[in-house]
């Protein structure tokens, strides 16, 4: 069993920037690749970022790249998402996701995750 807890989200303005965290539990943890999706009021669960097991291979999707980062200590059990140039569509409830498969391929589908966190709110002010 994996458990994931977010935190990091709160209110920006527009440009400015925010860090959010996925702290795992669970001895195999650093086996797990562990992706980040996004949903707002009224849409789908979109996929925002992967990144692989060792942190070798990432992922983003086309609507962020280029101003998010994805990143991983295993040491400290934890993942990041560092968003810069925050935009207001940014709005979202935040989750983090562990998949026990450890790749990046298919990291886009939430079906592919076997255990989710409870999100953190990010808001951007326009």
């Amino acid at each position: 069993q994996v458990q994931l807890v977010e935190s990091g989200g709160g209110l920006v303005q527009a440009g400015g920037s925010l860090r959010l965290s996925c702290a795992a539990s669970g001895r195999t943890f650093s086996t797990y690749a562990v992706g980040w999706f996004r949903q707002a009021p009224g849409k789908e669960r979109e996929f925002v970022a992967v990144i692989s097991w060792s942190g070798g291979s990432t992922y983003y999707a086309d609507s962020v790249k280029g101003r998010f980062t994805i990143s991983r200590d295993n040491a400290k059990n934890t993942v990041y998402l560092q968003m810069n140039s925050l935009k207001s569509e940014d709005t979202a409830v935040y989750y983090c996701a562990a998949d026990r498969t450890g790749g990046v391929v298919g990291g886009q589908y939430k079906h592919n995750y076997d255990y989710w966190g409870q999100g953190t709110q990010v808001t951007v002010s326009s």
